[in-house]
């Protein structure tokens, strides 16, 4: 079983910046997409950005210019790297991969999340 941990969620001002991480257990060369959600309370979960296994990448519209997802595949990690934070940002961040197979399978493996909340 594939597991995901994620870190480096907190507290931030609005206007600040923070740096999120996606362990896996498997290498992530096995992933076909590798994606970021957050989900708030009373709200469906939202895809924030996604990056494939070739470095294609997907953002939300409300994230562009804001937010960078990347991979490091030696590492078997995501980041999303989140700069000028505003207080609508706030949610649980939510690390997901996806890996399809030959026979048209599609496994999907969620992480726990990391708060992160954005003061006014």
């Amino acid at each position: 079983q594939v597991q995901l941990v994620e870190s480096g969620g907190g507290l931030v001002q609005a206007g600040g910046s923070l740096r999120l991480s996606c362990a896996a257990s498997a290498s992530i060369f096995s992933f076909n997409v590798m994606g970021w959600y957050r989900q708030v309370p009373g709200k469906q979960r939202e895809l924030v950005a996604s990056i494939t296994s070739t470095g294609i990448t997907n953002y939300a519209d409300s994230v562009k210019g804001r937010f960078t997802i990347s991979r490091d595949n030696p590492k078997s990690t995501v980041y999303l790297q989140m700069n000028s934070l505003k207080p609508e940002d706030t949610a649980v961040y939510v690390c997901n991969a996806n890996r399809y197979s030959s026979d048209g399978g599609r496994y999907v493996y969620w992480g726990q999340g990391t708060q992160v909340t954005v003061s006014s």
